[in-house]
């Protein structure tokens, strides 16, 4: 049965249910205790685990843990602070598996925050995703919408891989109550276009899973291609929605995982279209928008006949709302990327 969901609630549910089904995993990191309250009331102190601020040394524990058998979910609470723990991510987790010939199997779900567009500065505006998908061994899901954060929650906690799960905080309720009770939320929704469409809907009571490395035909169109992830996916649905009303039709994409990345699903819809616009809120240089497009020249050079990038400035993300508009994406720059391919 289908209710309506935040896109909290349908990552709580998501958790709690694969608790109940595998005594296997547990969660820890820092004030899970009193952020996942009614998981600890439901399962107790062992499987619901305060940590230290120490991201090294709880995603380092996580991680030995994984691959002694036991399916950890490690939040760390935003991405921007990956950091002090990169050689524990980026050099244990991601390697074991193939230093030890597939011997040892890490089936870790690291959970964390990202993203900008509420005035929150350099070091919690990220999104930093490419850096992630750049390693080898790890696998990063950014969901869009309260179903797919369901399923593909799921689908992480059951994989024997690391994956990197990440929500955006313009679509997690749980930062936009927070937004709120700092008197802020309604200027940001205000200056922003913050998506209500993405924080809330329907969700299956059952548990099910979204499958990794396939993406989402958000909207059919046969104009021009919008690829993105993420909050930029309801950017770009508001976008083609409103250029609809002048008989211009836009294909959205959400590749909804980054690794495994759903080349195919871009690759026909470009084929059918001529036209390609990747938006990423990752910067523009060495990231996913370049990764689309050589996906593209590689095996479909000759269906191509216009291509755009609209993303994040290769700058630190600034905290003054003004210039941080001006920075990353938003529907005015990703329509006005689009107008000009639709001439």
């Amino acid at each position: 049965m289908a209710r309506e969901l935040t896109f909290a609630e349908a990552i709580h549910e998501a958790i709690e249910q694969e608790m109940a089904r595998d005594p296997k995993i547990f969660i820890l990191g820092e004030d899970v205790q009193l952020l996942r309250h009614p998981l600890l009331q439901k399962f107790g102190e062992e499987r619901v685990r305060n940590t230290p601020i120490s991201e090294s040394a709880f995603i380092g524990a996580a991680t030995g843990a994984a691959y002694s058998g036991m399916r950890p979910i490690v939040e760390l609470m935003m991405i921007d602070f990956f950091g002090v723990a990169a050689d524990q991510i980026m050099n244990h987790m991601a390697k074991i598996t193939y230093l030890s010939a597939g011997q040892l199997k890490v089936p870790l779900v690291i959970r964390a925050s990202c993203g900008g567009g509420y005035g929150d500065g350099a070091h919690q505006s990220q999104t930093i995703w490419a850096l992630f998908a750049h390693m080898p061994g790890l696998k990063v899901v950014i969901p869009s919408t309260p179903y797919d954060a369901k399923g593909l929650m799921i689908q992480a906690i059951r994989d024997d891989n690391p994956v990197l799960y990440l929500e955006h905080k313009l679509l997690a309720d749980y930062w936009l109550g927070l937004l709120a009770g700092a008197n802020r939320y309604k200027d940001i929704q205000a200056e922003f276009s913050v998506p209500k469409a993405g924080t809330k809907g329907q969700v299956p009571e059952e548990p099910y899973t979204v499958p990794l490395g396939r993406g989402e035909v958000r909207r059919p169109g046969k104009d021009l291609t919008v690829v993105s992830v993420g909050v930029m996916v309801h950017r770009a649905l508001a976008v083609a929605e409103h250029l609809a009303a002048e008989g211009k039709s836009l294909e959205v994409i959400d590749l909804r995982t980054l690794v495994p990345l759903d080349r195919r699903t871009v690759i026909d819809s470009v084929k059918k279209t001529r036209k390609l616009l990747v938006v990423d809120e990752d910067h523009k240089s060495y990231g996913l928008s370049g990764e689309i497009a050589a996906s593209v020249a590689e095996e479909a050079a000759g269906s191509l006949d216009d291509y755009k990038r609209v993303a994040a400035l290769d700058t630190s993300i600034p905290f003054s709302l003004a210039l941080e508009r001006v920075m990353l994406p938003s529907e005015e720059s990703i329509e006005r990327a689009a107008r000009a391919m639709l001439k």
